[in-house]
């Protein structure tokens, strides 16, 4: 197996919920080929939904220990380009560029700080260059993160909507879920609806794709519905129909939403760090679901650390 000229290209993606590392290359026949990917729950992002949010001092030591052990990786695989991205938690936060600065005097390495068009654009490079997705004309991209959420439209495979919103799980389970510990009740999950459905609609953001269209949803929600599947079928991932139906999302939330945080920590293939967010992440899809009119969800791991990867190795297509 061959890197290609310019050698594999390590991408840090410093997210609100997670901190993720990615080292691919362009192999001889234009696909993007891993080597490398690890994820780490740091959480900087805890006080996100505050007037004036600001990154916690224990939020930024998580993060810093965080990236210092994904940079780790990037030398282990001898990676000729390494790029650190920060998105939502960051960008958002009072004293963003105090993370940053401390993160170059840690490490040597500088943060490039998305703005949300930029990050909902590579969002949707990283997605088109799944191999499974090459076929779709016509499709919406919806990648829930921590602190924001992104909403794409293509047509003939060219983005032709993209917005970035301030709808991530940890954003909305601190605005709206006064105990996280406390099952969810009905009335949280009507409140979380009700905002994610203005959120969106003042955004201006349509869905008037062809009803043929697939719905796409990148992020950690969508994938932790089939590492929950897998765990319970003893199934690897791989094995998990991609193709995830939103009555599965809806029974899912059901059973989850009514446990306590403590029980919710003991659910296999739910990451314990995930467990507080992740009823809010599922109200959020579903209210997705039900204004796009979807039946189901198509679960892609490319996004934004695959299009970071693809701008730095095709630079002159950016």
């Amino acid at each position: 197996m061959n890197a290609s000229p310019a050698g594999p290209v390590a991408v840090i993606d410093i997210g609100s919920n997670s901190i993720k590392i990615l080292v691919a290359y362009r192999a001889a026949s234009g696909a993007l080929e891993t080597l490398h990917y690890r994820t780490i729950d740091a959480r900087i992002s805890a006080g996100i939904s505050r007037n004036e949010p600001r990154l916690s001092e224990e939020g930024m030591a998580r993060g810093i220990d965080a990236i210092t052990s994904l940079l780790a990786d990037a030398t282990t695989h001898t990676a000729s380009n390494i790029i650190l991205a920060a998105t939502s938690a960051v960008r958002d936060a009072r004293n963003g560029s105090d993370f940053i600065a401390c993160i170059q005097a840690k490490t040597g390495h500088t943060i490039r700080l998305l703005s949300g068009e930029e990050e909902a654009n590579l969002i949707g490079r990283g997605l088109t260059c799944d191999p499974a997705l090459a076929g779709l004309r016509d499709f919406y991209v919806f990648d829930l993160g921590g602190g924001s959420l992104e909403c794409l439209a293509f047509r003939e495979r060219r983005i032709t909507q993209a917005v970035s919103l301030p709808l991530g799980c940890v954003r909305l389970t601190e605005k709206f879920i006064t105990d996280p510990t406390a099952p969810l009740t009905t009335a949280h999950t009507q409140v979380i609806a009700a905002h994610v459905r203005a959120l969106i609609q003042q955004s201006g953001f349509s869905f008037s794709l062809p009803s043929t269209a697939t719905s796409i949803g990148t992020g950690g929600t969508v994938t932790t519905v089939r590492t929950i599947l897998a765990a319970r079928t003893g199934l690897p991932l791989a094995k998990i129909p991609t193709s995830l139906p939103v009555t599965t999302l809806r029974a899912l939330l059901a059973e989850i939403g009514e446990l306590p945080l403590v029980a919710r920590q003991h659910i296999a293939g739910l990451p314990p760090a995930r467990a507080d967010v992740f009823p809010t992440a599922l109200a959020t899809v579903i209210t997705l679901a039900e204004l796009g009119g979807f039946n189901a969800f198509e679960n892609s791991l490319y996004n934004l650390r695959w299009g970071l990867v693809a701008e730095a190795l095709d630079p002159a297509s950016a």
